[in-house]
């Protein structure tokens, strides 16, 4: 069995660990700072082997990846540089969750000359959104538009942000923040954060969209001279947007974002009760007609294996660890930088993880 290290051992790493752990096909070894972290481990998936230590620390991480395959890392994105340097010195394939573009293309020049596989943004968004929607654009001679919405929402909001965090806070403020990439008039461009604000109605809710950055991963790279539009936004229930932007930049939290995510930690709870609302719309000419795709699902949280599993956990996870089985079965490229829109639609959905995408 192939040994795959799980860099990071909150909800995400969790996740990952059990769908890996429990295939039968890999052996899971995490590792992470917190031994609170690690002690849900020992509780829950005892086969898994732990590692207490931080990933920042290079000699630590090189003592971790010995025997490994591969590395995933489900830690904050700024430790993903480091973590790719030491998988490319190591020899193992890298896979990570990253949203961050500036991270994204250090892993890209990380995979030059790389004898192994380089695959960042493999989970919900980026990730799953960016197979789904060159699926929908297949065999059109121009995309006209291709629209990518997500969101990780909770069931039953009960605040004035209709929201509750369920995944990382630093990733989500990191979002609200920085410029998007897009294609527009068939250029290749950046929109603001939080801006281009839409209604949108999916299983007869209604929900709003606004820019936010990193979900496109490199799809508007890969579109470029085929399309006229694409774009990625964040779902929020009405008003969440406006509540932000207030905070972000009328109330100063722009320029202290960890002092936002202290507020938002300390205020918002967390959920299990939430869900993952994804919207994929792509309209282009096929043999000379306007054609309109569209691809809508919800994902709810559910219980694998007796333990409570939240919807995010459950997306983002199966992303990563349907491409994990995908690069074992030799259905990726092995060496050099892998984008997540080169993954086939078929075989993902096909995959054992990557079925809880099929709706």
């Amino acid at each position: 069995m192939r040994r795959v290290l799980v860099a990071g051992g909150g909800r995400i790493g969790r996740m990952t660990g059990h769908f890996l752990s429990t295939s039968g096909d890999y052996r899971v070894r995490v590792i992470d700072p917190s031994a609170e972290a690690l002690s849900w481990f020992e509780a829950n998936r005892p086969e898994i082997e732990r590692v207490q230590g931080d990933v920042a620390d290079a000699a630590v991480l090189d003592k971790a990846l010995e025997e490994c395959w591969a590395v995933c890392s489900c830690a904050p994105f700024h430790c993903n540089p480091g973590i790719a340097e030491r998988a490319k010195a190591a020899g193992v394939h890298y896979l990570d969750l990253t949203e961050d573009v500036a991270v994204t293309k250090k892993v890209m020049t990380l995979a030059e000359g790389a004898d192994t596989a380089f695959v960042p943004q493999c989970g919900l968004a980026p990730g799953f959104i960016a197979i789904a929607g060159r699926h929908l654009a297949r065999g059109m001679e121009r995309i006209r538009e291709l629209r990518m919405r997500v969101g990780a929402l909770p069931r039953h909001p009960a605040n004035m942000l209709g929201y509750n965090l369920t995944w990382s806070t630093a990733g989500l403020i990191n979002e609200y923040l920085h410029p998007c990439e897009a294609i527009d008039g068939g250029e290749f461009t950046t929109v603001a954060a939080l801006e281009g604000l839409e209604r949108l109605v999916v299983d007869g809710v209604e929900f709003e969209a606004f820019n936010t950055s990193g979900g496109l991963g490199t799809l508007a790279e890969s579109l470029m001279g085929r399309a006229d539009r694409v774009n990625y936004k964040t779902i929020r229930f009405p008003g969440h947007r406006d509540l932000v932007w207030f905070l972000l930049h009328e109330q100063g939290f722009a320029k202290d974002p960890e002092g936002l995510g202290r507020l938002w930690e300390r205020e918002i709870p967390g959920t299990e009760d939430d869900q993952v609302v994804v919207y994929v719309s792509a309209s282009g000419l096929v043999d000379g007609r306007l054609i309109e795709r569209t691809h809508a699902l919800r994902v709810l949280h559910a219980e694998f294996d007796g333990l409570p599993w939240t919807a995010i956990q459950i997306t983002t996870a199966a992303g990563l660890c349907a491409v994990v089985d995908l690069l074992a079965e030799g259905r990726l490229p092995q060496k050099g930088f892998v984008r997540m829109e080169d993954v086939d639609y078929g075989e993902f959905i096909a995959n054992r993880f990557g079925r809880h995408y099929a709706g």
